[in-house]
């Protein structure tokens, strides 16, 4: 599973990642005549997975492809380019920092900014986005058994959850966000989702009701836990689910844009199209491009095929040696290789009365992951100099990764130790059910190793991979699972996606790890602006992850982006968004 798109919601141990690499080698290039402009026309996109959700702000919609189709269709205050630096978009709106201390940050939407029905962009929706990340309303306790818990947020509410009730102004186009204390990444949160009018509809209240129900709603207060409010229960649960589809809705406002391009069709197991939104005024619309077409390609074989036949113009498949050899030999494709923000990694389940909620069941299976064979096996051949990924926070590189890798335990676990695994055991055999998406050939062959290595230590490991579109949505379904083999993108930047994925209540904490010093190491970090000292809370909570038996990180994911002759101005990214980082630039070509 991936965190894509420039939110604050979907970043994953991003802070960490600002010093990776963003080399790009160019392996192939087209010829020195350069091409004439086309005057329109179609870009087709492979990508691997199919689309699940239009609101990728929740924990089950925040998937790789749901984030790209949104990245095409939804206008925001900025984006993030290849760098991982904030680039404010003005024809969007403004976003103005109106004091330090306390914090107070003021989102203004231009006038004239509409979705593409018609209706206006306006503190509605920004009240929608504040009010779904940052748990106001929230007065659940930690086991969810009293109280009420409204949305079901990606990123974790740690830092967010110092917001008081924004202030609405300018006619209703801008609301001003105050904290209670200081920030980390405050640059990074964007206060856009999805509609709040259709939102308000479908759960049974007027269009332009919302501002007025949060306004009138009381904040949570744990401690004293007050009666579900029905109207928020109801707007949080269109939020939360109303927009989970497996083909285009016949309900035309549950796939609304207010970004260049629209979703104009859907043919399910095949491809989405998106065709220019004709309300959307704003300065990112590419030009000369018509329509932009993704095919659900999962094979990176089948997609260098398809780029090679002139079928696709832009594929970002999983990078391999045999992938690479393949791209260098055909003619006319530019080849681009780099480092990524992405990692393969096995996390467990924690259920007290599941097969890992032995500490040491846990242990003695971690101990049979045979991480160098994989390692050898997958990346290696792309890239001889790859090394194994020993932290779940930081990358090889970046400044903490020495400091947390020496004491965090993780030589531990360098080598398969079938033995200490038979120790631990002392003579149990416990069953292990292992999900995965099955349709990727890096999760089936790293399953398979981590079967056969199990095996070894009388552990037996059930297969349970599931297809391309449904391993996603499995992940919030722990009672299906012991232990998950996936993946996480970063965009690069900012620290909160630490609690995002360990925090205790973390909606992306799958496996439902929980630790109290943890939990409050990490809301000391989102609230912590002096770099060192973010540094050193996060190597304290990489040693209770490890120390804890979260999981393992496998590897580091190496990438490969290939452009074919049609299309001019991709360009490499090693964040999320990939080769669309910059689609605005694109041309056609003729």
């Amino acid at each position: 599973m991936y965190i894509s798109t420039p939110r604050v919601k979907r970043l994953a141990a991003a802070g960490a990642l600002l010093g990776v690499s963003a080399l790009v080698l160019t392996a192939c290039t087209t010829t020195d005549t350069g091409p004439a402009a086309s005057e329109g026309g179609t870009v087709r996109i492979a990508e691997v997975n199919e689309l699940s959700s239009f609101n990728t702000g929740t924990a089950d919609g925040n998937v790789d492809i749901n984030n790209q189709i949104e990245y095409f269709t939804q206008g925001d205050f900025f984006r993030l380019d290849d760098t991982a630096s904030v680039v404010y978009d003005e024809s969007f709106g403004t976003v103005e920092k109106l004091s330090d201390d306390p914090l107070s940050i003021k989102y203004t939407v231009n006038e004239g900014v509409t979705w593409s029905d018609g209706e206006a962009i306006d503190a509605d929706d920004l009240l929608l986005g504040w009010a779904a990340t940052s748990g106001y309303y929230d007065d659940a306790d930690a086991e969810g058994t009293v109280g009420t818990t409204y949305f079901t947020p990606a990123g974790s509410t740690s830092g967010l959850d110092q917001i008081a009730l924004p202030e609405v102004g300018d006619d209703g186009r801008s609301i001003t966000t105050t904290y209670s204390g200081p920030y980390a990444d405050w640059t990074l949160f964007s206060p856009m989702s999805v509609p709040a009018h259709v939102v308000a509809e479908k759960a049974g209240l007027e269009p332009d009701s919302l501002v007025a129900l949060f306004e009138s709603a009381t904040e949570g207060n744990v401690d004293a836990p007050a009666e579900t409010n029905a109207d928020l229960r109801a707007v949080a649960d269109v939020w939360n689910s109303g927009f989970v589809t497996a083909s285009l809705p016949s309900d035309a406002s549950l796939y609304l844009s207010s970004g260049p391009f629209i979703v104009s069709s859907w043919d399910s197991g095949q491809s989405v199209t998106m065709a220019v939104n004709e309300s959307y005024t704003g300065d990112l619309a590419p030009d000369g491009i018509d329509q932009v077409v993704v095919r659900f390609i999962a094979d990176a074989n089948a997609q260098v095929q398809a780029l090679q036949n002139g079928e696709v113009d832009i594929i970002n498949p999983q990078a391999s040696a045999d992938t690479l050899s393949s791209l260098e030999a055909l003619t006319g494709v530019n080849v681009m290789t780099g480092d990524t923000g992405s990692y393969d990694h096995i996390d467990l389940n924690f259920d007290p009365a599941g097969v890992f909620g032995e500490a040491s069941v846990r242990e003695a299976f971690l101990k049979t992951i045979p991480r160098e064979q994989i390692l050898d096996a997958l990346i290696r051949p792309l890239d001889p100099e790859a090394s194994l990924l020993n932290s779940q926070i930081f990358f090889p590189g970046v400044d903490g990764y020495d400091e947390a890798t020496s004491t965090n335990g993780s030589d531990a676990y360098d080598v398969v130790d079938v033995a200490g695994a038979t120790a631990l055991l002392a003579g149990a055999t416990p069953s292990v059910r292992v999900a995965y998406n099955n349709a990727n050939p890096n999760r089936v062959d790293a399953f398979l190793a981590i079967q056969a290595s199990a095996a070894e230590a009388g552990i037996t490991v059930v297969d349970g991979g599931l297809p391309a579109d449904q391993w996603g949505e499995a992940l919030s379904l722990p009672e299906t699972w012991d232990a998950f083999i996936f993946g996480w993108s970063t965009v690069g930047a900012g620290v909160l996606g630490v609690p995002q994925l360990f925090d205790s209540e973390a909606d992306s904490n799958f496996g439902k790890f929980s630790n109290p010093e943890a939990d409050a190491l990490m809301d000391e970090l989102v609230r912590t602006t002096d770099s060192a000292t973010q540094v050193e809370l996060q190597v304290q909570v990489e040693q209770l992850l490890w120390e804890g038996g979260f999981g393992l990180p496998l590897f580091i994911s190496p990438g490969v982006i290939a452009s074919g002759p049609n299309v001019d101005g991709v360009e490499y990214s090693p964040w999320q968004t990939g080769p669309i980082w910059n689609f605005w630039d694109w041309t056609m070509v003729s």
